[in-house]
């Protein structure tokens, strides 16, 4: 794509220093994307995807499909304009610039540069004088989007979704700002911010309101953080404190109880994410305990009762929800892509309170699954709910009118080197194991790491001391669950069998030790050209669910490294839906040249079949596929879970016969 923009010069705002808090409060830092750059096997490819694909897509969908044209109209409001589409097409522009901000850490690109600042020319233009900016409002105040109410805010806490508006334009303006350096969209955002806070509060003349759809929460904290600024954070704290108190008391939107009540995962998956994820940042900048501990109590249900293998949250179709306790059906699993995104963060912020792994662990589980299945491996096909089964009526989609899975992919993909890693005192943190270069600040000095290898194919990666002006430190290395026979935090799974073992070795000599919340803590004064050598197992095994868990009894789905696998219909001429597997028979592993070259994974099984009357069985092997590469072929059939005994295969047809699953070796 030629990032040219018709109708719109680019601009250049001279980049000035904000005055900035001396803390995000988190007792660990984060190493910021800004510091980390990746170079992997299995990673390279999604982001150079992101870069030459995907982003460049979404550009050209929002001049496609209007977004930009929203702006220009809402210059000269006209009241018979007929205002369609949805009042959060707004934030499709702002994630793919703020994905597109990520981006220019790595890849310098001064076109796409110029092209951002001829958007932001158009958004500027847009706002109105005392900073309000919602074109759905604007294009005709008199007659504004039937989700809008008669005036501002009318309809916040249902429809309008003003403040979800609000909190993706501070996202992608903190993100830009600190990519660019350039103010120009960091101060629309400002502006915005500083017309809700002045509309919406406990004051003489403010409205007691919060919003429909979070988001604004965990944006405004962030906004603090760039500006120093107190009363975003106020403001965001404001949105907490009062759900539960206004008008909107229900459960679809987690304003059932007052947020510090709430143990349990509740309504749109999305919503409550972003929600939890705000909670955890206000909590660390305020010090507000009773947040922590919901979000605690909040978290503990849903690893333990409603978690998918995949790492995928929101069990329902209607209204994109979590479900009941361990109900998580697979063909009709709604595990929206968003979700997935607001899972990583939350799971990341835990980590950056209480540096315990198990929440990397949840973290890892969704991004290498049930996230990046949302977007295709060539970065121009995606995915709005994440099934794990499906008789052919899924597809790839170039693109959604309601489009906020493809542009949070957008802004999600690009942000990834800003998960690798953190930092507390002289402890230094690794965090995922993805290839590529890190500039960390150490006790106050400059060290450089380097990661090569390839974790998610051979499960061998290797971390090179490239500097080090801070002597002595503390590498603290995750030693991931499933290497440890833990598939997930909470129980709800189980490795069937035992074959864990891992490996770890500086500069040739193994070292062992006790582990420390996950960890493995090797203290040395590090030399330029010390390696780390970490091993980790990589057969295939299988996983059992919990017996509550009724959609998975008598079946066993299968994992190898970070990585769920899948049967799909290209690899399996027969009907695989009725294949038994057999635990007990070994499973072998084997190159590819398909979707990009996986590794396939042969599954011995048994086919049931009716011969003259009879149910008959016939061997077979199931051909598996890791689950994120599923549909690329063509519509057709799809499973991750797999039957493990007969009367499991009627399970499709009759889930009331489910009996609970023998071979189940969790704790109870």
């Amino acid at each position: 794509m030629k990032y040219v923009l018709s109708a719109a010069l680019a601009v250049c705002a001279a980049g000035i220093a904000l005055a900035q808090p001396e803390s995000h409060g988190y007792p660990i830092d984060p190493v910021p994307f800004t510091s980390v750059s990746v170079s992997d096997p299995f990673w390279s490819p999604r982001l150079q995807a992101s870069r030459e694909v995907t982003i460049p897509l979404a550009f050209s969908k929002c001049e496609e499909t209007g977004r930009y044209h929203n702006f220009i109209r809402a210059t000269q409001p006209c009241d018979t304009f007929k205002v369609e589409g949805f009042p959060f097409d707004d934030t499709d522009v702002y994630k793919t610039i703020e994905g597109a901000s990520y981006l220019l850490q790595t890849y310098p690109d001064p076109a796409l540069e110029s092209y951002i600042d001829s958007v932001l020319v158009l958004v500027a233009a847009a706002q109105e004088p005392d900073g309000y900016l919602n074109t759905s409002y604007t294009m005709n105040p008199a007659h504004p989007h039937r989700w809008m109410g008669p005036g501002r805010w009318d309809a916040v806490e249902v429809l309008s979704h003003e403040f979800y508006n609000l909190g993706h334009m501070v996202e992608g303006a903190v993100a830009h700002y600190r990519a660019t350096g350039k103010r120009n969209f960091l101060d629309i955002a400002i502006r915005y911010a500083d017309c809700v806070s002045r509309a919406i509060g406990d004051g003489e003349g403010q409205r007691a309101l919060v919003p429909g759809h979070q988001i604004a929460e965990m944006a405004l904290a962030k906004l603090y953080l760039a500006t120093g600024d107190k009363k975003y954070l106020d403001q965001a704290k404001f949105f907490l404190d009062k759900r539960g108190y206004t008008s909107r008391k229900d459960a679809y939107s987690q304003a059932h109880k007052p947020v510090v009540e709430q143990d349990e995962a509740v309504g749109h998956a999305v919503r409550a994410a972003y929600m939890y994820a705000g909670m955890a940042d206000v909590a660390a900048l305020t010090g507000d305990t009773a947040y922590i501990a919901a979000v605690g109590r909040i978290w503990d249900n849903i690893v333990g009762k409603k978690l998918y293998i995949t790492g995928g949250i929101g069990a329902r179709h209607d209204g994109e929800s979590f479900g009941d306790a361990y109900e998580l059906p697979n063909l009709e699993a709604y595990c929206e892509t968003c979700a997935a995104i607001g899972n990583v963060y939350v799971n990341h912020r835990l980590f950056l309170l209480h540096g315990d792994s198990k929440y990397y662990d949840v973290l890892e589980r969704t991004l290498y699954n049930g996230l990046i299945s949302g977007v295709s491996i060539d970065g121009g096909r995606f995915f709005y709910p994440n099934p794990l089964a499906s008789e052919g009526q899924h597809q790839r989609e170039p693109w959604f009118g309601c489009a906020c899975c493809p542009s949070n992919i957008c802004r999600f993909i690009p942000s990834l080197p800003g998960y690798l890693y953190a930092v507390k005192g002289r402890d230094v943190y690794a965090n995922l194991y993805i290839g590529g270069t890190a500039k960390l600040n150490v006790g106050g000095r400059d060290v450089t790491l380097s990661q090569s290898g390839d974790y998610a194919g051979t499960g061998r990666q290797t971390i090179t001391v490239d500097a080090n002006k801070a002597g002595r430190f503390t590498l603290k290395l995750r030693i991931p669950g499933w290497a440890r026979d833990i598939v997930a935090p909470g129980g709800l799974y189980a490795f069937v069998g035992n074959a864990g073992g891992y490996t770890v070795k500086v500069n040739g000599e193994e070292v062992a030790g006790a582990l420390d919340k996950g960890y493995l803590a090797i203290d040395r004064k590090w030399k330029k050209g010390d390696r780390v050598e970490l091993e980790f197992p990589m057969e295939p095994r299988f996983v059992a669910a919990r017996p509550e868990v009724e959609a998975d009894r008598g079946r066993l789905a299968v994992q190898r490294g970070p990585l769920v696998y899948c049967a799909e219909w290209p690899d399996n001429d027969f009907a695989f839906g009725a294949a038994v597997v057999n635990p007990e028979m070994p499973m072998t592993t084997r190159s590819s040249d398909v979707l990009g070259g996986v590794t396939m994974i042969d599954v011995p099984a048994q086919l049931v079949e009716r011969r003259d009357g009879r149910l008959g069985l016939s061997d077979v092997k199931l051909a598996m596929i890791p689950y994120y590469a599923w549909a690329h072929r063509g519509k057709g059939k799809m499973a991750v879970w797999l039957a493990a005994e007969p009367s499991a295969v009627a399970l499709q047809a009759d889930p009331a016969s489910a009996r609970s699953f023998k071979i189940w070796d969790g704790n109870e």
